[in-house]
């Protein structure tokens, strides 16, 4: 392997965790908690620059700012250069435009673009709070915490169950929509203008939070009004049952397994072949061991 290829590789190891040699965890560490800092601190500076600040205060956010940007930059082409290392089976290109197109590389492009594209300017706050999504991130940390790979692993299993309660969830928001639409639509035509502003009446009940900007007036209105947040105590929680489930198995699961291993069963040894033999009848002589004569006839 020339220089060329050990320095990819040794670039891939450190920006791509437990990716090979163990020699790279440290720096790969490293390099992701420099990364995590930086994003914090543009989502700070995004905040911060909804106040009345200083001006030295405002340079100083903005140099730092570039700063990260330029990392930023750096580290999605270098993420593009070893795309071929991540996906070793796809060719140099079909292995880049992967990664290219990938959430997490889109993520980091669009969180960049104020950097590539000069005329856009520093304060489009929308790009810049954008960069909030890269703390997504953080994920990656499951490969370090037994208890992130735990949540992901709950949620793996149970996967169908939460998507069907939210699923059902969501057929009754949409039923309700419709129900409170056609109930208080001829009292209050500006309140209930369509059935989209069913909806928003109906998540508000059903979640139990109750803006109070829109509300039924009619006496059908209030009564499914009551319906609706009655059932909305119940299948809000679903979701959250099945999780609380999921996390117990996980845990009995883990314990049992402990304990198996603090606890291991006694296994049997097999005996030796002379404890074997020993244990088999054995036949009495015919000979006498002393004058020689036949025992038996």
């Amino acid at each position: 392997m020339n220089i060329y290829h050990r320095f990819k590789r040794t670039i891939f190891n450190v920006i791509q965790p437990f990716a090979g040699a163990s020699s790279g965890r440290l720096a790969s560490r490293i390099f992701d908690d420099v990364i995590m800092l930086l994003i914090v601190f543009s989502v700070v500076s995004v905040f911060l620059c909804t106040f009345h600040i200083p001006d030295w205060l405002l340079r100083t956010l903005i140099r730092i700012e570039v700063g990260s940007l330029v990392i930023f930059t750096i580290e999605y082409a270098l993420r593009i250069w070893t795309a071929n290392l991540l996906y070793p089976d796809l060719g140099p290109i079909r292995s880049r435009i992967r990664y290219i197109l990938s959430p997490m590389a889109i993520i980091d492009l669009i969180s960049i673009l104020p950097f590539l594209l000069p005329f856009m300017p520093y304060t489009f706050v929308g790009v810049r709070a954008f960069r909030l999504v890269r703390l997504l991130r953080v994920f990656k940390l499951n490969r370090y915490s037994d208890a992130l790979a735990a949540i992901g692993d709950v949620f793996r299993r149970k996967a169908q169950q939460i998507v069907a309660s939210i699923f059902f969830v969501f057929i009754i928001l949409v039923l309700a929509s419709l129900l409170i639409y056609y109930a208080e639509h001829d009292a209050q035509p500006e309140q209930f203008e369509n059935a989209f502003s069913g909806l928003w009446w109906a998540v508000a009940t059903l979640t139990t939070v109750g803006y109070g900007d829109i509300y039924p007036i009619t006496p059908i209105g209030r009564f499914l009004g009551a319906i609706i947040a009655i059932l909305g105590i119940g299948m809000v929680a679903v979701p959250t049952s099945i999780l609380s489930a999921g996390f117990m198995e996980m845990l009995e699961t883990r314990t049992g397994e402990g304990a198996a291993e603090q606890n291991p069963q006694p296994q049997e040894h097999t005996r030796a072949p002379e404890a074997q033999q020993s244990s088999d009848p054995v036949e009495p002589p015919q000979y006498c061991p002393h004058c020689g004569k036949k025992l038996f006839p």
